[in-house]
C-alpha cells in the first residue's frame, strides 16, 4: 500500500512546478537566447526576483506543515504536569513544574505556559499526566 501512495506522491510532483523547475526552464532561456538580442537586464533581473518568490514560497510552505505537525504534538502538552531546570537571577538552578495552561510560538520557538512563566520545550525534562507520582 505505501508503495501505491509514493507512486502518487511522484505522480503529484510531476504536475507542479517548483523551483527546480523554474531555474531549468531559465537556463534553457539563456542557452538558447538570439546572441543579437541578448536577454535585456532588466528581464534577467526579473525573472531571477521570480526564482526568488518561488524559492521563498516553497521554503514558507514546508514550514508551515512543520508547524502544522509540531502544533499537533505540543497542543498535546495543555493541561500535563511538566518539570523543567530555571535559572534564578544568581545563576543557581533550579528544578521547577507546574500544569501547562498553553503553548506559545514567538520567533520561530515554541513554549509551554505555566502560571504566565513561558518555559522553551527543549528545557523541558520531564511531562506526566496530573496526579501522577514521581
Amino acid at each position: 500500500m505505501n508503495s501505491g501512495n509514493n507512486a502518487k506522491n511522484k505522480e503529484k510532483d510531476k504536475t507542479t512546478l517548483g523551483k527546480d523547475d523554474f531555474l531549468k526552464i531559465l537556463i534553457t532561456q539563456l542557452q538558447n537566447q538570439d546572441p543579437t538580442q541578448p536577454l535585456q537586464d532588466k528581464e534577467f533581473i526579473a525573472q531571477m526576483a521570480q526564482f526568488t518568490s518561488v524559492e521563498q514560497l516553497t521554503n514558507m510552505a514546508g514550514e508551515m506543515k512543520l508547524m502544522r505537525q509540531s502544533l499537533g504534538f505540543v497542543s498535546g502538552l495543555i493541561g500535563k504536569s511538566i518539570t523543567w531546570t530555571d535559572i534564578d537571577s544568581s545563576g543557581a538552578s533550579e528544578e521547577k513544574s507546574g500544569i501547562v495552561d498553553s503553548i506559545t510560538f514567538k520567533d520561530g520557538n515554541q513554549y509551554a505556559n505555566v502560571k504566565g512563566v513561558e518555559i522553551p520545550l527543549d528545557k523541558l525534562k520531564k511531562i506526566e499526566n496530573v496526579g501522577e507520582s514521581k
